[in-house]
């Protein structure tokens, strides 16, 4: 009998059944490890979301210690130029990029008003727009393709309606039919562009556009047939029934 034990010891005989104690105890120590693993996961993505704020907060700081020195004008154009965009000086037909050694270009002219700004996919912000609202003759904004624009920094805005003549606004995914009601202080806007903006009813928000704003042309949101496929019917003709 104790040989029969030992051969079958030697052969690989069937290893003996945990106690049932055992057995749920490797499982929740798994489940303790799998608790541990996922809550360290939400830290990470927390942490990183926290840190991109920072830095989006950061990237739209106040400029003001270049105020006191070189002015407002200053303070806009190196804002810009530091989001990546391009500014023009009065009198200027080029503009200044990042890529341009634009630093003694932007000193030289401190005295001469900013009339245009380009920061089309910029991460401008509603903090951000704090180097921009002193100017006093910006005629051109192009702020089409901004990730973090809102209808309260549209709302902002208002501080250039003796001056702005074209703004752009196109593509701002923040962007609602509620912040482009508050363009109606633009009362000098020539040209504004709308396309990509999700609304409702494209079609009236660019009527209430264009009686808002009378002599500026509307650019996006074109008028749509009434089954709401999106797809302009030709002035004079009617759509054929589906």
């Amino acid at each position: 009998m104790a040989a029969l034990r030992a051969v079958l010891g030697c052969r690989g005989a069937p290893a003996l059944r945990p106690r049932p104690g055992q057995s749920r105890g490797a499982a929740g120590g798994l489940l303790q490890r799998l608790g541990r693993w996922f809550y360290e996961v939400e830290e990470a993505v927390a942490w990183g979301e926290r840190l991109q704020r920072r830095r989006l907060r950061n990237r739209n700081a106040y400029h003001g210690f270049l105020r006191d020195t070189y002015g407002d004008n200053v303070v806009a154009a190196v804002f810009t130029l530091s989001c990546g965009g391009g500014v023009r000086f009065e009198g200027q037909e080029c503009w200044i990029r990042p890529e341009d050694r634009w630093q003694p270009e932007v000193l030289r002219l401190r005295d001469v008003p900013v009339v245009a700004l380009d920061l089309s996919g910029s991460p401008l912000t509603y903090d951000g727009l704090d180097n921009l609202v002193p100017l006093t003759q910006l005629q051109h904004l192009d702020l089409s393709g901004c990730p973090h624009l809102d209808d309260w920094a549209l709302g902002r805005l208002h501080v250039f309606g003796d001056s702005l003549r074209e703004l752009s606004v196109a593509r701002c995914p923040h962007v609602t039919e509620r912040g482009l009601a508050t363009l109606h202080h633009l009362r000098l806007l020539r040209r504004l562009d709308v396309a990509g903006v999700r609304v409702p009813s494209p079609g009236l928000v660019r009527i209430l556009l264009e009686e808002m704003l009378p002599e500026c042309q509307v650019l996006g949101m074109e008028l749509e047939d009434n089954t709401g496929t999106g797809t302009p019917t030709p002035p004079g003709r009617v759509k054929p029934p589906a």
